[in-house]
């Protein structure tokens, strides 16, 4: 599918990292885009500085109308064919640690984002898909973001690989239950990426993380990411897989 200038893409976690290049990536290409992320982020700034074609939409993906009231915002500006889920957290913390059991309320909040979140932008961003004309062939894309973590989850990720791999598995049977509509569904598996959940790593850490990656040996560009998300989105067989974009890394246990 071709996006066009009445194209709309709706982005969770669009302020930053990979969510920012998805955005600049469908600006290029000369779509419309909605960057859907916390009240807090720096959203609105970064509409400003895209241009006319960006809107901010002010929500947190765990909250149902948020992310409702953040589709409506998109249909109006145009017909959403694209929603890209890149809102996240990663909260480390082992079962059984120096200080205790993993707190539950620790555990369900990263699920809570990583994969209820998802689900909610899947949920809606369908919802409005369906109703288009379809173009070439498809009414609507949607790509997920999981991470290597759902395959080699290390040490203190309990949380964050499972609902990682929680998106995984989500992948085939939503690419099945929305085919039908003409959506196609898709997941992302990034390895290690230069995002602001990275930036407050040191130097000793970020050599390490790169020389565990075979080919290139350096981390992830949120580029690299954005031209998949578009090729993905171009591409009419890829539906209900998930693709690891990692420079075959395989993370060990710690």
């Amino acid at each position: 599918m071709h996006l066009t200038d009445e194209s709309v893409a709706l982005i969770s976690g669009g302020a930053s990292g990979l969510g920012e290049a998805t955005a600049r990536r469908f600006l290029a290409d000369g779509a419309r885009v909605v960057l859907l992320d916390l009240p807090t982020s720096r959203g609105a700034g970064l509409a400003t500085e895209l241009g006319a074609a960006a809107t901010f939409a002010p929500g947190d993906v765990t909250d149902a109308e948020d992310v409702r009231s953040a589709v409506e915002q998109a249909t109006q500006l145009g017909e959403l064919r694209a929603a890209v889920c890149c809102a996240g957290v990663a909260t480390p913390g082992r079962i059984l640690g120096k200080g205790g059991m993993l707190p539950l309320a620790d555990y369900r909040r990263v699920v809570e984002n990583n994969l209820i979140g998802t689900f909610a932008v899947l949920e809606a961003a369908a919802e409005a898909m369906a109703g288009n004309e379809p173009l070439d062939g498809d009414r609507g894309v949607v790509v997920m973001t999981a991470s290597v973590a759902a395959y080699d989850g290390q040490i203190g990720q309990a949380a964050y690989a499972s609902s990682k791999g929680g998106v995984a598995s989500l992948t085939l049977p939503a690419a099945r239950d929305l085919a039908s509509r003409g959506i196609r569904v898709m997941t992302i598996a990034p390895g290690v990426f230069e995002t602001p959940m990275m930036a407050g790593l040191g130097e000793e850490v970020r050599a390490s993380l790169e020389a565990l990656v075979p080919h290139p040996a350096r981390l992830g560009r949120p580029e690299e990411y954005a031209d998949l998300v578009a090729h993905i989105v171009a591409n009419p067989l890829l539906n209900g897989e998930v693709i690891r974009l990692d420079g075959a890394l395989r993370m060990p246990p710690r």
